[in-house]
């Protein structure tokens, strides 16, 4: 999932060792930088909107195009949702 890594020197608390150490068992991680990197797969997004590749774009431009041309109306958002696969 991760295309490029950085390397970063970081000073955490002993409270965010402890979490990250938590995060690493519970999800048998093999070290602390992976627990790392599974909390911010896990929180990021409420920082952050991953980034979306092209081809899902256009895979949603030709679902809705199909869509208005069988309904022959606007596509709701309820319609853009279920497509999403948020309802």
């Amino acid at each position: 999932m991760i295309s490029k890594s950085v390397t970063l020197n970081l000073k955490v608390s002993n409270y965010g060792s402890r979490v990250l150490g938590i995060i690493k068992e519970k999800y048998s991680l093999h070290n602390k930088s992976e627990a790392l990197n599974k909390f911010i797969e896990m929180y990021g997004v409420d920082f952050l909107e991953r980034e979306v590749r092209e081809e899902v774009v256009n895979d949603m431009i030709k679902e809705i195009s199909k869509m208005k041309k069988n309904k022959k109306k606007e596509v709701s958002f309820s319609d853009l949702d279920k497509l999403c696969g948020i309802e």
